[in-house]
């Protein structure tokens, strides 16, 4: 089955639990429609650039799928109706990377940048 990974974005004013309850909720309607959440991360409020809907602030989380494209277009179908839910971005990839994602990782444990000429 492809591979995807996604990143939603989700009101402020949600609490820690609801904005994790959201990452349950669509890793059940992916796992109804055929596919599977391999693995899933809770990033937290962060800043956005701009404001999105009047909010500053969201509740980012992160997964990485295992499903067909049925499952994911209906997730994504079901994403843009939540009224909780501000964006989403969904991408394929064509394997997923080990561990946690850069997001997650220490400054010092992460690859060094390329040097600027």
């Amino acid at each position: 089955m492809p591979l995807y990974e996604h990143v939603f974005i989700s009101r402020q004013d949600l609490s820690n639990a609801q904005a994790e309850g959201l990452v349950e909720h669509f890793s059940a309607v992916l796992a109804d429609n055929g596919g599977k959440v391999v693995f899933s991360e809770y990033w937290g409020v962060k800043t956005m650039a701009y404001k999105i809907n009047k909010n500053r602030k969201g509740h980012y989380a992160y997964m990485r799928t295992d499903s067909p494209s049925a499952g994911i277009l209906e997730m994504e179908r079901l994403m843009r109706l939540h009224d909780d839910v501000m964006r989403i971005l969904t991408i394929k990839v064509d394997e997923h990377a080990d561990g946690p994602s850069v997001q997650m990782q220490k400054r010092d444990e992460r690859e060094p940048r390329r040097e600027r000429r």
